[in-house]
């Protein structure tokens, strides 16, 4: 099921949505952090599960940021993706979710497939999906 910790509205507002994926771990915070701080007319949509290595402290400094919105969300959960797509319906997507640490994968390899190849499969067909769709709803507007 889709967890929402959203902070913010997305509904009836103009600014463009950025979804970036892994965004309370050691690398996506940084990344999120940069985000929301320099593209203040982009919504940056941080979209992590919390695992081990997620913690939403790593982004206290801009919890309250107008365009920061924080969804809980596992990206092999397909349904959870595809409601979190058709919500916010993004420009793009930066994907930093990953199972990265060896330990772990030598603990529980399957985890790694899950998150590192499903996960990122979910998103890679959504975007592909959400990009045409919005492609053949322009198109026709654009030859008349």
């Amino acid at each position: 099921m889709l967890g929402i910790l959203s902070n913010h509205s997305h509904k009836n507002s103009s600014m463009k949505n950025i979804i970036i994926t892994g965004g309370a771990g050691f690398i996506g915070s940084h990344v999120v952090r940069l985000f929301v701080n320099k593209y203040s007319a982009y919504r940056i949509i941080n979209v992590d599960v919390l695992t081990y290595a997620g913690n939403l402290e790593n982004l206290s400094d801009i919890e309250t940021a107008p365009n920061y919105v924080f969804e809980r969300v596992d990206i092999v959960n397909a349904a959870a993706v595809d409601a979190l797509f058709d919500k916010y319906q993004p420009e793009g997507v930066i994907h930093l979710a990953a199972e990265s640490h060896v330990d772990r994968s030598i603990k529980d390899p399957l985890a790694f497939v899950r998150t590192n190849i499903l996960g990122t499969v979910n998103l890679q067909q959504l975007q592909t999906y959400s990009y045409r769709f919005r492609r053949q709803a322009l198109l026709p507007h654009l030859y008349r």
